[in-house]
């Protein structure tokens, strides 16, 4: 593959991703919040679930629809005692977390192989993003079909949603690299993998790290529509127990969770992602 035809960079916009020569891990730690910046990020959601639970208790909200949230914790802590809770948080962060891992894996090929070679792109990217485009819930009945109702197809699903954001994130971080910088370093007569190492990498990872934060969030949501494919355990599965037996608090208590996992996850992947790439930055200039 020739050099014309290998490489796919387009100048450099004015919001391109943040090129190598600007300390990556600077750009996103500037925008984190400080230490304590969670407890200001928990007084909504606290005064929040204080109203809700006001408003339960005086009557104006209706037990049977919207139980309050005194309710909702201790159908949880009920859950947690008799061992349930467990089976079900185990196989949903098992499934998400290998759907999350294939989706990802996938996703940074194509995209470095679409955002590199102009080639690729030309001849991969209308096809993916005309499967991007299919909604969740039409793949559940082909899926079925193909792998039956077992965990393969279930991790498939969750796979297909981290997909795109990692896929769109990096290949658009890659096409957005200052071609001045690939430039100098071809000037400096950089092999294929310098390139990539020294330019490619330090100015794309920014945004390839967004695109892992936006996938992972897809995939607690396709968990979802993957556990309600004839699963019997998950919290997606109790999301239809509790709807087919009456019960609001344990509909409640599994959105409750679900919130609550998605958030500690991103949180553990956004702090990992700000750790590497200081890392990346320290060894950049130790070098």
């Amino acid at each position: 593959m020739s050099e014309s035809s290998s490489l796919y960079v387009s100048p450099a916009p004015a919001t391109a991703p943040v090129a190598a020569s600007t300390p990556a891990a600077e750009q996103v730690v500037l925008r984190t919040p400080g230490r304590w910046g969670w407890l200001r990020g928990a007084v909504l959601p606290a005064l929040l679930l204080v109203v809700w639970e006001v408003l339960a208790r005086v009557g104006v909200l209706p037990p049977n629809l919207l139980p309050a949230p005194s309710r909702v914790l201790a159908t949880i802590w009920q859950m947690a005692l008799t061992g349930e809770l467990w089976e079900h948080l185990a196989i949903t962060l098992w499934r998400v977390a290998l759907g999350f891992l294939l989706g990802s894996a996938l996703a940074t090929v194509f995209g470095a192989l679409t955002g590199y070679s102009r080639t690729l792109n030309q001849l991969l990217d209308p096809l993916l993003q005309g499967i991007r485009n299919i909604p969740s819930l039409a793949w559940v009945p082909l899926f079925i079909l193909w792998m039956g109702i077992y965990e393969t197809s279930k991790v498939v699903l969750i796979a297909v949603g981290v997909f795109f954001p990692v896929y769109l994130n990096l290949m658009n971080g890659i096409q957005g690299v200052d071609r001045k910088l690939v430039e100098v370093g071809r000037v400096y007569r950089l092999s294929g993998f310098q390139l990539v190492r020294r330019i490619f990498m330090p100015a794309t990872l920014p945004a390839y790290f967004v695109g892992l934060r936006s996938g992972l969030g897809l995939g607690w949501m396709f968990v979802v529509a993957a556990e309600i494919m004839g699963a019997n355990k998950g919290l997606g599965f109790l999301l239809v127990d509790g709807q087919m037996t009456g019960r609001p608090q344990t509909i409640l208590a599994s959105i409750l969770l679900f919130a609550v996992l998605g958030q500690l996850t991103d949180a553990l992947l956004s702090q990992l992602s700000r750790r590497l790439l200081r890392w990346q930055d320290t060894h950049r200039v130790s070098n």
